[in-house]
């Protein structure tokens, strides 16, 4: 009977692309619903509620956000806005709710307002690099907690070497402690690269004194001081001083003590740091002192080596043994794949030297990820004929992203017969760390699982 009485009618649907469309639309025209019955066209709330996206229909508030001379103007409704951010609810029904028809934004970059609305209206998350960190100060702002979360795992995600020491500074900034943990994982063990990275230059003074306090800083002392004094010279750009030696000091102040000039080695010393300028006079004088003299002067420096980190090594072979005609090499390519559960940094391979005696080789050791060479290095080493493995490194440790296959290479020239592993495991436990291996397709040496070269994998968790 209900049936008949009211008899159901199959409403129109529209494409998930449509509807994207006009997001994108509502992104840069503001755009203004044509037509009277635009609702019988969107089944959902959802998507109903997303027409209303930076839409001019039915606006009851409008947001003047960016910076004076950057400025968007952006239509809002306060009932959307209320029930996504408990801010707006209580800027538009709180007990001290003003009645304004239009309300400022200057510390907010119009892009990611916007995004902050998309979410708020359309239950979307679009990230980008370029403007990440400036939605996730929206969301921070706001109280809105999902948004701000999937800002973080999209920071996580694409934190590099090349942007960690901005991220650290921003991560302190928004009190977000795993991802500064995250972003000291990675400085720590690629810190040769983070500091010569170009982000390094663009820090805040408390995060470069707290990047120079690192105890396990994984880096030349050198290194430390040559990538300060680049940030100095940015720093009087950044205050409008002129790059000269005495402001350099100038805008170091204190934090210069931070280095470890006293742990450098005597050549890198005289070399470099006593004539770049920086030190004084008497600084330059006590730390010679420091290297020579029986009594050493007090200094202001900290004097002792860091720490570094310490390598980890994971042993894919239960035994190892030598024939009298194997292991041989001949220019062939020993390989094998390996995943990781979390991500590492594989610092470089632990390898098998000669079965007969003393011999001298040559490794061209290479790590790939689908096709791609992330690191490669070509390094002599000396085996001393025992079935001891042997460790070569790349210049900088390489960053392991988990659940990923990648290709471990080593083509070997010297002594032919050599020692090799047995009884290779697919699965091996280190620590906290998983590592799964299976045979690669660029091994042409016998090289496998089971047996073969590339004994272990040295990194850092």
């Amino acid at each position: 009977m209900a049936a008949e009485l009211f008899p159901t009618k199959k409403l129109p649907t529209v494409s998930a692309s449509a509807v994207q469309q006009f997001q994108q639309q509502n992104v840069s025209n503001n755009n203004t619903i044509q037509g009277c019955n635009w609702q019988g066209l969107y089944p959902t709330i959802r998507e109903r509620n997303s027409v209303m996206f930076n839409n001019e229909l039915m606006a009851d508030i409008h947001f003047v956000v960016g910076p004076p001379g950057g400025t968007q103007r952006v239509p809002g409704h306060k009932y959307v806005l209320a029930v996504g951010s408990s801010v707006f609810h209580a800027m538009f029904y709180g007990e001290l709710a003003e009645d304004k028809d239009e309300i400022r934004i200057p510390d907010v970059e119009p892009p990611s307002f916007l995004a902050m609305l998309k979410y708020i209206y359309c239950d979307e998350i679009d990230l980008c690099a370029d403007t990440v960190l400036a939605t996730l100060y929206a969301a921070k702002k706001y109280i809105v907690p999902h948004l701000a979360r999937a800002c973080v795992n999209f920071l996580e995600t694409s934190l590099s070497a090349r942007n960690a020491c901005v991220l650290l500074s921003q991560s302190c900034l928004f009190e977000e402690p795993d991802l500064t943990q995250r972003c000291w994982e990675v400085i720590d063990a690629q810190a040769e690269l983070a500091l010569r990275s170009e982000g390094f230059c663009d820090i805040d003074t408390q995060t470069l004194e707290s990047i120079l306090r690192r105890e396990t800083l994984n880096a030349k002392e050198m290194v430390v001081f040559e990538a300060t004094l680049s940030w100095a010279e940015a720093e009087c750009h950044r205050q409008e001083l002129q790059p000269t030696i005495e402001n350099k000091r100038l805008v170091l102040g204190k934090s210069i003590y931070l280095i470890r000039i006293p742990a450098m080695a005597l050549d890198d010393f005289a070399n470099g740091v006593a004539q770049s300028g920086v030190l004084t006079l008497n600084e330059t004088n006590d730390i010679f002192l420091w290297y020579t003299a029986a009594k050493k002067p007090e200094l202001k420096f900290v004097c002792k080596p860091r720490k570094g980190l310490t390598p980890q090594k994971c042993h894919r072979f239960q035994s190892c043994a030598y024939r009298s005609n194997q292991w041989r090499y001949r220019g062939r390519c020993d390989s094998i794949q390996f995943a990781v559960d979390k991500r590492v940094f594989i610092a470089g391979f632990g390898l098998y030297g000669s079965s007969c005696g003393s011999a001298e080789y040559q490794a061209k050791i290479e790590l790939k990820r689908q096709g791609v060479t992330l690191g490669i290095a070509i390094i002599k080493y000396f085996s001393d004929g025992s079935s001891n493995t042997f460790s070569v490194f790349f210049e900088y440790p390489v960053q392991i992203e988990p659940d990923t296959f990648y290709t471990a290479s080593v083509i070997l020239d010297g002594n032919e017969l050599s020692y090799f592993g047995q009884e290779g495991m697919t699965e091996v436990q280190c620590g906290k760390v998983t590592f799964q291996f299976q045979c690669s397709s660029d091994s042409t040496n016998g090289t496998g699982v089971q047996g073969g070269q590339i004994p272990e994998l040295i990194f850092y968790a």
